[in-house]
């Protein structure tokens, strides 16, 4: 019992788990960001498309 005492106070005391936690929580943010501008960049895009689409419907006789 003793030993399971005392693995958990080193397993509280170390410091490698908070900072793979830290990079795992970074890592989510920059997904998130890249995935939000990665969609706008491809509405606004679309958007584009879509007009010269309408334009050239609308030129052709």
């Amino acid at each position: 019992m003793k030993s399971i005492a005392t693995k958990v106070q080193r397993f509280l005391k170390s410091e490698d788990g908070p900072t793979a936690v830290e990079y795992a929580i970074m890592l989510a943010l920059i997904v998130i960001v890249c995935l939000t501008a990665i969609q706008a960049i491809g509405t606004n895009a679309s958007a584009a498309f879509q007009n010269i689409a309408d334009e050239l419907d609308s030129a052709t006789p």
